[in-house]
């Protein structure tokens, strides 16, 4: 499947480059709305004074989801057939309310947001009020304290929502990466153009975990370093909607190791769910995840991330490799494994069709995994009518294959095996 899905990300390319589009783009990637007197996420200013500014922003969006061409069930590793739920709805998928500014100085940042999953009505954590403090002593060395995103990979280096998926990662990075959580951090520009973010955390994922579930430990550290080359832009948004008339780069690298425990996870159809799994979807923790009647109390994740990327006349090329072990188990019974080795990958393409409003893309992911080797194929559109990113109809297809990794917020669910189809209406302002 990873050669069908690389045949056809270069073909998207193909298209990319002999596209005749006009010639348009932002000096900014990141801010990405030159054509627009509004720029996405830029919001509303309800204080601006010589000693504190204040600015209300909000994300919003709606999501219909068909799964009921997949699989009724799967099979896991150790032989058992399991259920496949299928979904047929729509949903109100998600909101969130941004306060954001500074205090005293420009240099101090605060950071204040209500995030809302409604697709996980009724479950823990769906809805989060958090934030962060940030203090920029230079360009090189700004640091801050509070909520914030673990860099395990680039999705979690702070572009969102600038993905080419309307709100969802690909499977690959879904099942790797970590999440968000409380502790330090330091950020900052080594060289011109060069990055990076170091960050001290409580765990992998805290959202829906209590500080009562949390471990004694304080060892969740992620790093990750990037380099940029022309106007690529700092957080490294995917797709070329700005249009470069020269090529322009990124490529960066990332390691987190941390320690976890059953406690320490957030449940699983959490909405921002990061759970420790193995290749068949099961998660580590689980009862009986690998012999019957025992369970892993404890074990090790380390994984490292290495990314790259172009943009060029409205055509972006992708690619993510990541490689997790999880060992250093403590466990109640004696199971079969001492450590597990995953590794996999995910490859993006897309090209504006229509200059600032019809974008094409494509995106193939696979994992080699020791209970499994998954994969998923996606295709959309993003449809921007006002030229600009602050609102967006994005429909897709999803061919997914043994899916590893789904909740409720999330397109698919363990074991889908199928097509797959979503309708997202987004909104940036």
């Amino acid at each position: 499947m990873m050669k069908q899905a690389f045949s056809i990300l270069v073909l998207i390319a193909g298209l990319g480059a002999a596209m005749p589009v006009a010639a348009q783009f932002a000096t900014n990637p990141v801010d990405a709305d030159s054509s627009a007197e509004h720029k996405a996420g830029a919001g509303f200013t309800l204080v601006k004074s010589k000693y504190a500014t204040l600015n209300f922003a909000t994300y919003a969006t709606i999501r219909y989801l068909n799964s009921v061409a997949t699989d009724d069930t799967y099979t896991d590793a150790k032989g058992q057939v399991r259920e496949v739920p299928k979904r047929n709805d729509i949903q109100f998928q998600k909101v969130t309310l941004y306060f954001k500014g500074w205090i005293a100085t420009p240099k101090f940042r605060y950071f204040a947001y209500v995030w809302t999953s409604n697709a996980n009505q009724g479950q823990g954590a769906q809805v989060v009020v958090a934030g962060n403090l940030q203090y920029e002593i230079n360009k090189h060395f700004d640091i801050g304290a509070g909520i914030g995103a673990l860099p395990t990979n680039r999705s979690l280096y702070g572009q969102w929502p600038s993905w080419l998926r309307q709100d969802a990662r690909s499977m690959a990075e879904e099942y790797f990466r970590g999440s968000f959580t409380t502790g330090v951090w330091a950020q900052g520009e080594i060289v011109k153009n060069f990055y990076y973010k170091s960050m001290l955390g409580n765990n992998l994922s805290q959202l829906g975990v209590d500080a009562g579930q949390l471990d004694d430990g304080f060892n969740t550290w992620s790093n990750a370093l990037w380099w940029v080359t022309r106007d690529y832009g700092r957080l490294g948004a995917y797709g070329d909607f700005e249009r470069h008339e020269q090529v322009a780069t990124i490529v960066g690298g990332s390691f987190t190791r941390s320690n976890e425990t059953p406690q320490s996870q957030p449940g699983t159809d959490a909405p921002e769910n990061s759970q420790i799994r193995i290749s068949d979807g099961t998660a580590i923790f689980n009862v009986g995840a690998f012999e019957p009647g025992t369970q892993v109390q404890k074990a090790r994740y380390r994984m490292t991330s290495f990314n790259g990327g172009l943009k060029y006349r409205g055509f972006s090329l992708d690619a993510e490799y990541f490689i997790r072990r999880v060992d250093d188990f403590t466990t109640s019974g004696s199971i079969p494994v001492s450590k597990l080795s995953d590794q996999g990958g995910t490859l993006q393409a897309s090209t504006m069709l229509v200059n600032k409003t019809l974008q094409l893309y494509g995106i193939g992911s696979y994992i080699k995994g020791e209970y499994g080797n998954p994969s998923e194929l996606n295709f959309g559109l993003n449809w921007y009518p006002l030229k600009n990113k602050i609102l967006r109809l994005n429909p897709e297809v999803i061919f997914a294959n043994q899916s590893p990794v789904g909740y409720f917020s999330f397109p698919t669910v363990v074991g889908a095996k199928g097509t797959v189809y979503m309708i997202n209406i987004e909104l940036f302002y």
